[in-house]
């Protein structure tokens, strides 16, 4: 499959650079008013069936290390205003102008076999940012607003050849929250710097529309399931800073259970989960003592969660309905590399 952030890049640096016209088929208003639009061609970030043809003012990116969505394909943009300037701290972290879009399509198969299932919207507005799933219909013409969400019956192909029948989640809105949640505001994910991968010259293009305060995109950060790419304490800690952090962090929805597993808390083995006891001791715990067991992957609660798709039980508690095998078996061989004090 060849990756879309490879595609169009003349395209796309052209635009960023003042050569195309500001909106490239994107309708300005749509991001911005406090409608909700219920089509997800009402936004114009498309054309043609099925998400196949983005914009001209629509970026492509993919992240070195994503996050686990039951083995689901993404497809990732982000628009921005014309003449509009992105802001980024010490951290790598975008902060994105009013106006701004960033859009995640989710679907099975690769090349000319991908079909979408939903796309994502993060809307930037006066107010905040707006999360609205659309769920593309069958002859994949349009998507429609599912506010609620909503269950499909979806067919997936595991790496090791292995075929599992799900029952592919929409999210609500709310569920959405849940997750892109800071201090109670609705917050982008994905985009800091370290973690984001585009073709070079869409990376030169948008690099000189961002006000730089920390490392570049393209700054080779880990990715988690290539060894050449960093240690194996940095690309676990890079999965579980894509997996786990948006929500597990000091202003995030989980930030009630004192386990912290997003960058900057990284010098704190306790709030990390090394040694570190549940608030609430429950069948969530599995019996074990420690979020994290140094040296005992099996006595440690984070893999326990990790590895089960029980409600209440299971980690992440929205976003899959199937094991990550192959990161449950990463974050413990870290695990196993910890040394017992």
């Amino acid at each position: 499959m060849t990756p879309w952030h490879r595609l169009g890049v003349t395209a796309v640096a052209a635009l960023l650079l003042g050569a195309l016209p500001p909106t490239g088929g994107v309708n300005d208003s749509a991001v911005t008013d406090t409608a909700l639009p219920r089509k997800l061609s009402d936004f114009g970030f498309f054309a043609g069936p099925g998400a196949t043809k983005p914009a001209a003012g629509l970026v492509a990116y993919s992240l070195r290390t994503p996050l686990f969505s039951d083995y689901a394909e993404k497809q990732r943009f982000v628009y921005v205003p014309a003449d509009a300037r992105i802001a980024a701290d010490a951290a790598g972290r975008l902060a994105f102008p009013v106006g701004s879009a960033l859009i995640k399509t989710f679907g099975y198969g690769s090349g000319s076999a991908f079909r979408p299932i939903e796309t994502r919207v993060l809307l930037r507005r006066a107010s905040g940012w707006e999360a609205l799933p659309y769920v593309w219909n069958a002859d994949l013409s349009d998507a429609d607003l599912k506010v609620a969400g909503t269950r499909l019956p979806v067919s997936v192909g595991r790496p090791d050849g292995r075929v599992a029948q799900i029952s592919y989640a929409v999210p609500n809105k709310n569920q959405c929250k849940e997750c892109h949640s800071a201090g109670g505001a609705v917050v982008p994910i994905g985009p800091v710097a370290a973690n984001m991968d585009m073709a070079p010259a869409a990376a030169k293009a948008l690099r000189a529309r961002i006000d730089w305060a920390g490392a570049a995109i393209n700054s080779d950060g880990p990715v988690w399931n290539n060894p050449a790419s960093g240690t194996l304490d940095a690309r676990a800690r890079a999965y579980l800073m894509v997996n786990c952090a948006h929500c597990h962090n000091p202003q995030g929805s989980a930030s009630n259970s004192g386990l912290f597993l997003n960058y900057a808390a990284a010098a704190d083995r306790t709030a990390t989960g090394i040694y570190k006891r549940p608030v609430a001791a429950g069948r969530g715990s599995g019996g074990h003592d420690f979020a994290i067991a140094p040296g005992k992957p099996e006595a440690s609660i984070m893999i326990h969660r990790m590895g089960s798709t029980e409600p209440g039980v299971a980690m992440p508690e929205v976003g899959r309905s199937l094991v990550h095998e192959e990161g449950v078996a990463l974050i413990s061989e870290w695990i196993s590399s910890l040394r017992a004090d």
